[in-house]
């Protein structure tokens, strides 16, 4: 049975090792960085939790790369109805997380099916985009693409998880741009967004605190609301650290910081507070370059991959990365709206480290046989 799960030697050296050091050095940061920030009020508590998902990432890993992508498209629609099974049970029997309920408890776990529905949204996107040979202007094309992208969208909308549904837009953009659509098309779709946001805005299911946790980053100062609170509490961290943080001052060591004690979820959403009082300017411009040399390398298989499901995945996991990036780091910048976006494989959290590793893993094995190996 495992023998199944062999990697060819030969196939194995064509594994993009930069795409594969990052990953890594990006998951031990972020388990570093997890310690630190909780490490005053739960001890090593979750540094082991993470270190044994961190585990389970990469023996995972292993078994999605070892798999010809290829055999994984016709498994797609399993996946993604899956998935949407996961969203509408969520409704019914899921835990509330800072106002939303997205997580599904089994004991002491807790997993998120917005995450798997991201990736399987991907893959099926790819699939249909393989099947259609890229002929994405005809609207019986564009009108299947639609229905499965918002199909998922329409369930994480109602939990309310508005982080998510964005984060589902960007990535459906970015597959949908690859895939040749006509820019004016992709602009009106930027438009509906805007009227749908408002919509639902104004609809009663976004609750009151809600809508202050995302409109504080106007006027933090102004805002007395845990929001606002929360955001200045990140700024004075970021800016305690300088230029090389806690970790570079003589001394210091054994200091959890500023943040640790201060910023609300500070271990999850808001790591990068942490993390830049922590390490400073330079460990924050460590982290881009990390995530500089991922997404790149993203792009670039994507853009010689040996199909349009290799490539519309590719390029939406670049999609998300990017928005992910934009989003969490601004938002504890004050120059986005508070949302429940994670900093990838940095913050805590099982499920969403995890399934942000599995996607990696497809775009190594994408990357892996994009070329015939010959013996």
């Amino acid at each position: 049975m495992l023998s199944q799960f062999k990697i060819e030697f030969k196939k194995l050296k064509e594994i993009d090792k930069t795409m594969l050091f990052s990953m890594v050095a990006l998951m031990i940061f972020g388990i570093i960085n997890i310690y630190l920030s909780s490490k005053a009020e739960f001890g090593v508590l979750f540094l082991k939790r993470q270190s044994i998902w961190f585990v389970i990432c990469m023996v995972a890993l292993y078994f999605i790369i070892a798999i010809d992508y290829t055999l994984l498209k016709g498994y797609t629609p399993i996946f993604y109805w899956g998935s949407i099974v996961l969203l509408i049970v969520t409704i019914f029997i899921g835990t509330d997380i800072n106002g939303a309920r997205g997580w599904i408890r089994l004991g002491p776990l807790s997993f998120q099916p917005a995450e798997l529905a991201k990736i399987a949204t991907i893959m099926m996107l790819g699939k249909q985009l393989d099947e259609m040979e890229g002929t994405m202007n005809e609207w019986k094309n564009f009108l299947t693409m639609a229905f499965y992208a918002i199909v998922p969208a329409v369930f994480i909308v109602t939990q309310p998880d508005m982080g998510m549904t964005m984060v589902l837009f960007f990535i459906v953009v970015g597959i949908f741009f690859v895939g040749g659509l006509d820019i004016r098309i992709i602009g009106g779709g930027l438009l509906s967004l805007v009227l749908v946001l408002l919509l639902v805005w104004n609809s009663g299911v976004i609750q009151d605190y809600q809508k202050r946790r995302v409109t504080s980053f106007l006027n933090p100062e102004a805002d007395s609301s845990a929001a606002g609170y929360q955001l200045r509490q990140s700024l004075i961290s970021i800016g305690s650290g300088g230029a090389f943080g806690l970790r570079g001052e003589k001394g210091k060591t054994e200091v959890s910081g500023y943040a640790a004690q201060y910023v609300p979820e500070v271990h999850t959403d808001f790591i990068f507070a942490s993390l830049g009082e922590q390490w400073g300017l330079v460990g924050a411009l460590l982290l881009l370059l990390l995530y500089g040399m991922l997404i790149s390398k993203m792009i670039a298989i994507g853009r010689t991959a040996k199909d349009k499901f290799g490539s519309a995945i590719c390029i939406g996991l670049a999609a998300y990365f990017l928005f992910a990036l934009w989003q969490n780091i601004g938002m504890t910048i004050g120059l986005m709206p508070i949302t429940g976006i994670t900093l990838p494989l940095i913050s805590y959290g099982g499920s969403s480290l995890l399934t942000t590793v599995l996607s990696i893993g497809l775009i190594l094995n994408i990357g892996m046989r994009r070329k015939k190996i010959y013996f």
